[in-house]
């Protein structure tokens, strides 16, 4: 039976369907050249959702719909930064579309639903949940990457990301069924309390292998990331910025359920798994990044091996080490969005800014925007005392912890590689003679120049004052 209970808690989800619905229908009778009305209109979408998420009727939090949907502290803290990286891609985003006449409201209802299939996959308390959600998730996406319909680029990724979306969706649900085949329960919670004692213990372990294949698809880990370079490339730089951002925070919460609220039992068999796609992640993301001479697609393998130091903290399997995973992967959201707004920003009709190249000599030009660039390359490569160092820290610190010190050693040494490539984006900007020598113009308008400002420098701010974030991330696990 629903009671007034599961309707509260679920007021966020309920409000942001809605509102995306009612947007949809709105845009239909908004003329092209008001296009800002949607614009603004999903904005504060995003803003009275994260208001119901931190102040609403069931913001104290509680269980849903029979188990079905959980509020806690982690989904409460996941849902708040995906709702503000999507309202930050919104605003980096508007003056790329209108450039480029992808200026519909479109891109804006697909990124909602998105976020909206975000939101019930990091509050998924039952199996049914978490497929649901990360169907209404990629399901957005890969219409988004096919956003530009007159770009053979676009399409080509659109059905590579289709193609092995769907075989990871498969597996994923393969793996599914047979957890459910040996424990007779979609329940995460009732999962967890019968796996240790299992009626079928093998069944139920080769399903924990397709369940961690179909995690891995999905952040994009090694072996399993040849989607990743593609889609990232591919995509217009707006929607790669969301692709790069909000999801990354929806994998986590995808593994956080099924891992340790549903297969917690099962800790000392999936942690070693983690652990393997972490060093590939590390060794191929960081390597094959070297050789890149396009930025997005350098973002996309440097995704890759950050992924791996997020698996680093899920693989320790303590509450130290989800705390250290869920702060890795906020970080890592704030600074990749970072990384594609400066994209965005320089960006302008027909000009992509996609190569390394094209930021040559950007000191000379327009020294603001290289200053920005090199705090994002800076953190993303772990440099002290930027928000990326510390990130990095607490994950390396929670598998020591875990007595992995091996891995942290691994991933240490793997980060010290990839502080090439972020290092030979700076070295173009700040060396290297620029290819026209007259002020750089850039094609974002004022909104957008003062979101990245505030967002590159948030960097330096977060890694001066990362405490707060960090013990808010311990005490959402109980630390």
């Amino acid at each position: 039976m629903i009671n007034l209970n599961d309707i509260l808690l679920l007021a966020p989800e309920s409000f942001l369907t809605l509102a995306a619905c009612v947007l949809l229908l709105v845009d239909l009778f908004v003329k092209p050249a008001q296009r800002s009305v949607t614009h603004y209109l999903a904005i504060a979408i995003l803003a009275a959702t994260g208001g119901l998420v931190l102040h609403g009727p069931g913001a104290a939090g509680g269980v849903a719909f029979g188990g079905a949907h959980v509020v806690d502290g982690v989904a409460v803290v996941l849902k708040l930064f995906v709702l503000l990286c999507v309202a930050v891609v919104f605003v980096y985003a508007r003056p790329y579309l209108r450039d480029r006449n992808l200026f519909v409201g479109e891109f804006y209802v697909l990124c909602l639903f998105g976020a909206l299939g975000t939101l019930f996959l990091v509050s998924a308390g039952s199996l049914v949940m978490v497929y649901l959600g990360l169907e209404l998730l990629t399901l957005s996406s890969y219409a988004l990457v096919a956003l530009n319909r007159d770009s053979p680029l676009s399409s080509e990724a659109a059905i590579k990301y289709f193609v092995l979306g769907a075989l990871a969706s498969g597996m994923l649900l393969y793996g599914m069924s047979m957890i459910y085949g040996a424990t007779h329960t979609l329940d995460l919670a009732r999962i967890h309390a019968v796996a240790a004692s299992a009626e079928h213990p093998k069944l139920l372990l080769f399903g924990v292998v397709f369940v961690v294949v179909g995690i891995a698809f999905k952040f994009g880990a090694a072996p399993f990331h040849m989607w990743l370079p593609d889609v990232y490339q591919g995509s217009p730089t707006a929607v790669t910025a969301f692709i790069g951002s909000a999801p990354k925070l929806a994998a986590f919460g995808m593994a956080y359920r099924l891992l340790e609220s549903g297969l917690g039992g099962l800790v000392a068999h999936w942690n070693e798994m983690l652990a393997v796609l972490a060093v590939l992640s590390l060794a191929i993301g960081n390597i094959a990044a070297i050789a890149q001479s396009n930025l997005k697609r350098l973002l996309a393998y440097s995704t890759i091996s950050h992924v791996g130091f997020l698996l680093l903290g899920l693989c320790a399997g303590t509450p130290a080490g989800y705390s250290a995973a869920m702060f890795y992967a906020i970080s890592y959201a704030l600074m990749a969005i970072a990384a594609f707004g400066m994209i965005l920003l320089l960006a302008r009709a027909g000009f992509e800014a996609e190569e390394i190249d094209d930021f040559r000599g950007l000191n000379q030009r327009a020294p603001w925007h290289a200053f920005l660039m090199s705090l994002v390359m800076f953190s993303l490569a772990g440099v002290p005392p930027l928000f990326g160092f510390y990130s990095k820290l607490v994950v390396l610190k929670a598998a020591i912890e875990a007595d992995k010190l091996w891995l942290a050693v691994t991933a240490a040494v793997f980060a010290i590689i990839g502080m090439f490539y972020y290092l030979r984006v700076v070295k173009v900007m700040y060396f290297d003679a620029p290819a026209d020598d007259r002020p750089m113009a850039p094609g974002a308008d004022a909104p957008a120049r003062w979101v990245l400002s505030v967002n590159a420098l948030a960097l330096l701010a977060l890694g001066v004052y990362w405490g707060p974030l960090f013990a808010w991330c311990g005490r959402v696990f109980g630390l």
